[in-house]
């Protein structure tokens, strides 16, 4: 295997994408199928007193009209919370609820049919905030909660009957109030997070085709199997008899994991007993879901010495009108609003609450821009305020390796320190900040990879090609290319002999899914261990069949060699069978209890992040622009250069957008700024010039090779890092994102 075979392989999909022959889920056309265009709620929140669809159903090519009446007997569907109904059935609890699918021939006909469904509202009071949702009067955005356990997340929800609390999350060590009692400095902020969208290239789009008691669906999902298990409880299938196919996918970031449309589509298709295609535009999927806002309050008590006591933080999260995996973000947020620093005492407590918004849904690093937004910009108040610099005071608290930030999770496997070294020196050859120029640090510590569940085949073919088959999903970070490499490396051959099948549930092997950095990891062992079984089939198969000792026999590209001689994979399989052809199939499982064990603890390994900015700003506008950026990540062992550093710097960049451009703003409820023409992103003139990606490799991570997951922490360090160096520059603090230039130059006019 060549050099460039082992680091970094050319991505399978490469050539379909640049030339245009990769079919997504709206380029597939499969016969008879209808087209569905949903008419949504323009009411916040309101009961519906009536729908009338009869004009619509009348228009030619109008085969019919989905409404909340039609699947009320299926009752509601959830991945934590049960508390979602296929389409409004008799109350809408945001802007852009379903209300009704019109399914028509062709897009066109439906869309102009759907102009004709008349809906009656009745205006109910609403919460569109935080704040307001928390009111004693507020009204309530569901009257009850039905938990499902242990379901998609291990463990469930915990809500708050009587209120719009659907999760609680509350964690202590030591005692805090007795260590500030003994503080020398007491410090706390407050500060908010925005909500913010997804923005995939491609919208949410699916197709499901209900035949009989069976239901097959193609969908850009990022979790098949889950989309699988929730079709099959709510319409009372066997999960064998659910298919999901997943094609190629234009970007998911979160906004496709769990559950989002499929539900909606299935049901037009049960409706008219044909396939039906729902393709969303963007503007639509920014309805469909969103990163959660959130309000925090971090309080952190020192000693004479700057080390820190103790650290309370009480984080609210807007998981807007359904739960979706929101209480799983809430519990996040506040595992990652303490690293990586040394917090004897501590005392956490996250909230999820409904508003009367988008639902909010999994995005990027669940909870941890969030979190570390305000720990990270919080940690330079503290050190301002006890007049120590902020990176000698993040050096002084920082957790060792082999320590515990917090005794129910997993000893940090890392050297943050290192992190740190890392980005200051590669700022090294530069002068030092000027009157023009300033830097900010900010280190983040997460735990992701949950749920270390995955299976795979792996298929050696009688000319030495190579069938992997997982259900993990490729959505532009370079999974596939990975599991090909990790699988031709185990069994010797070239990555150009791997071919990744794209996940189908129907023949894939069980996965968890697609998110929380975990696919290098939970899935790269599975891959590992079902080539592993592969190579020792083959082995064994020349062992017996020549009568050879097995230790003098190992694998070479084209077969297997003797010692003296090589046999090629023809002359293993004709010998063995009596014919010219047949295959080996390797199987792999990965469970917690696999690798002794070590998998169960909780998080499987830390994803870490150093990230150090270097900032102008215009004094003028209050434009900030970032020429500089570097950012250090612990992956362990890198198995694609090419793919880990996109995913740290496309994960940096997507951060620089919730540091200066991105909010999905809302006003009483009506989303403002809802469409890719409104909504700011970066843009490539945006990406800092010089962009240092510092990748450490020990080789002490669980996945193979001794890799760790990446991908999600190099989001979570760039705006606080900003917001430090404007800080450090002109003394002042930003407390909401983004940090826009009417919001700086209004700041730097108050300061003046």
């Amino acid at each position: 295997m060549s050099v460039n075979d082992s680091m970094s392989a050319v991505r399978p999909d490469l050539i379909e994408k640049v030339t245009g022959r990769a079919e997504y889920v709206t380029d597939l056309v499969i016969p008879g199928m209808l087209h569905g265009f949903v008419v949504r709620s323009p009411a916040t929140h309101a009961r519906i007193s009536s729908i009338d669809a009869s004009v619509a159903r009348s228009v030619d090519g109008v085969v019919d009209v989905l409404v909340g009446e039609d699947v009320a007997s299926f009752g509601c569907w959830g991945v934590v919370l049960r508390d979602r109904p296929i389409i409004a059935i008799d109350r809408v609890r945001y802007v852009g609820e379903p209300v009704a699918v019109v399914i028509a021939e062709t897009i066109e006909i439906a869309e102009a049919a759907a102009e004709l469904v008349e809906i009656a509202y009745d205006e109910l009071p609403h919460a569109t905030t935080i704040r307001e949702a928390m009111m004693a009067d507020a009204p309530l955005i569901h009257e009850r909660h039905e938990n499902l356990e242990d379901f998609y997340f291990k463990g469930g929800a915990r809500p708050t009957p009587g209120s719009n609390i659907f999760h609680t999350y509350r964690n202590k060590v030591g005692d805090v109030d007795a260590a500030e009692a003994v503080a020398a400095y007491i410090h706390e902020d407050h500060f908010t997070f925005p909500a913010i969208s997804h923005f995939a290239m491609e919208p949410h789009t699916v197709i499901a085709d209900f035949q009989g008691d069976s239901l097959t669906v193609w969908a850009g999902a990022q979790t098949p199997t889950a989309v699988q298990k929730v079709l099959s409880r709510l319409f009372g299938l066997a999960l064998a008899k659910v298919r999901v196919i997943v094609p190629f996918v234009g970007g998911g970031f979160g906004g496709k994991a769990s559950v989002k449309i499929e539900p909606l589509v299935a049901a037009a298709s049960w409706k008219v007993r044909r396939p039906v295609r729902v393709a969303q535009s963007m503007a639509e999927s920014m309805l469909t879901c969103r990163r959660l806002g959130a309000d925090i309050t971090i309080r952190t008590a020192v000693d004479a010495d700057g080390r820190i006591l103790a650290k309370s933080a009480r984080l609210l999260l807007d998981g807007g009108a359904y739960s979706d995996t929101g209480s799983a973000v809430a519990t996040k947020s506040a595992n990652r609003i303490m690293g990586p620093y040394v917090v004897p005492n501590m005392r956490l407590e996250a909230c999820a609450v409904h508003t009367n918004t988008v639902p909010g849904a999994a995005f990027r690093s669940i909870g941890g821009p969030q979190a570390v937004w305000a720990k990270e910009s919080h940690m330079d108040n503290v050190a301002a305020a006890i007049g120590m610099d902020p990176t000698e005071f993040r050096m002084l608290n920082l957790a060792s390796r082999g320590e515990r930030i917090r005794p129910d999770l997993r000893a940090l496997d890392m050297d943050m320190s290192e992190l740190i070294g890392r980005v200051t020196r590669s700022f090294a050859p530069e002068a030092k900040p000027s009157n023009r120029k300033a830097h900010g640090l900010a280190l983040a510590a997460t735990d992701p990879a949950n749920t270390p569940i995955s299976n795979a085949i792996v298929r050696l073919k009688i000319d030495g090609s190579i069938l992997v088959s997982v259900s993990s999903i490729e959505v532009g970070q370079g999974a596939h290319a990975t599991m090909a490499q990790i699988a031709a490396q185990t069994l010797k051959q070239r990555v150009s002999a791997v071919t990744v099948l794209r996940p189908d549930t129907a023949v894939a092997p069980y996965d968890w899914g697609t998110g929380a950095s975990r696919s290098t990891v939970v899935v790269g062992l599975s891959v590992e261990s079902a080539a592993l079984d592969a190579a020792d089939q083959i082995l064994d198969m020349v062992a017996e069949v020549w009568e050879l000792p097995r230790a003098g026999l190992s694998l070479v590209e084209g077969g297997v060699s003797t010692g003296p001689d090589v046999l090629t994979f023809h002359q293993i399989f004709h010998r063995s069978l009596g014919v010219d052809s047949g295959e080996v199939v390797g199987r792999g499982a990965i469970t917690p209890r696999s690798k002794k064990g070590s998998l169960a603890e909780s998080p499987l390994f830390w994803e870490t992040s150093a990230g150090l900015a270097e900032i102008v700003v215009d004094e003028e506008t209050g434009e900030i622009r970032v020429p500089r950026y570097a950012s250090a990540a612990d992956v362990g062992r890198v198995i694609n250069r090419v793919a880990a550093e996109g995913q740290d710097e496309g994960a940096a960049v997507m951060g620089l957008g919730h540091a200066l451009h991105e909010a999905l703003e809302f006003e009483d409820g009506q989303p403002v700024n809802a469409t890719p023409i409104d909504y700011s992103i970066p843009r490539i003139s945006d990406v800092p010039p010089s962009f240092d990606t510092i990748l450490v490799e020990n080789g002490d991570g669980p996945g193979p090779g001794g890799a760790k997951g990446m991908g999600e922490g190099a989001i979570l360090p760039v705006a606080p890092a900003i917001a430090n160096a404007l800080f450090a520059a002109y003394g002042i603090r930003i407390t909401d994102l983004p940090m826009t230039p009417e919001k700086v130059w209004r700041a730097l006019q108050k300061r003046n």
